[in-house]
């Protein structure tokens, strides 16, 4: 099954299923962006809007980019919002977008369907206005290691989807190779499992040139 079409079939579910990487990465989200002023925002993997929410709260202008139509549908019927847009974007491609336009990127479980980093990282320093910021919550390399990836469940079984693993040095090479600065990264980790395998990894980008 393609991403595309698992992601499709994913929908009817997403938001109402037991899932604790996208609960976690809910979480990392919002304590992560709460302390950083911004006003127009490309959100990458809206998916069903579930961060999209928080970032109205304090934005102007929030795009939701996916590549998932039935996703976005469920996006569409939960803001009746004249801020926001959804827009189906193949992220491996040239967005649609104008440049230096967001002062605010985010990038929620989606790299890891992604081979390249390089088109994402390239596309997103090129829409950010100098200063702006690339937030990026993905499932951790440690995490992947051990052998986990995006699954859901379905009347035929569990459906695993394709996912690569990029190491934190490609992360961070990648950024750098694009003009983007690490202002932080920090580990995520399942409630009362400090002491285990992180969940999510979340850094924190800024466009300086």
């Amino acid at each position: 099954m393609s991403i595309e079409k698992a992601y499709n079939s994913w929908a009817t579910q997403y938001d109402t299923n037991i899932n604790k990487t996208r609960d976690l990465d809910k979480k990392a989200t919002i304590k992560t962006l709460q302390r950083f002023e911004f006003s127009h925002v490309i959100e990458l993997g809206c998916g069903t809007g579930k961060n999209t929410a928080f970032l109205l709260e304090k934005a102007e202008r929030v795009i939701g980019l996916d590549f998932s139509e039935e996703m976005l549908k469920k996006a569409k019927l939960k803001f009746n919002d004249s801020r926001v847009t959804f827009q189906k974007t193949d992220l491996t491609a040239s967005w649609q977008i104008d440049d230096q336009i967001a002062d605010l990127i985010t990038c929620n479980l989606v790299l890891e369907h992604i081979k390249d980093l390089d088109t994402v990282f390239n596309q997103a320093s090129k829409k950010l206005k100098k200063g702006g910021y690339l937030f990026i919550s993905e499932l951790h390399p440690f995490k992947q290691y051990a052998g986990s990836k995006a699954k859901f469940e379905t009347e035929a079984g569990i459906q695993e989807l394709e996912t690569y693993i990029h190491h934190i040095s490609e992360y961070l090479d990648t950024a750098f190779n694009n003009k983007l600065q690490l202002l932080e990264l920090k580990e995520w980790f399942d409630e009362d499992a400090e002491h285990e395998i992180p969940r999510l990894i979340g850094l924190v980008f800024q466009k300086l040139k």
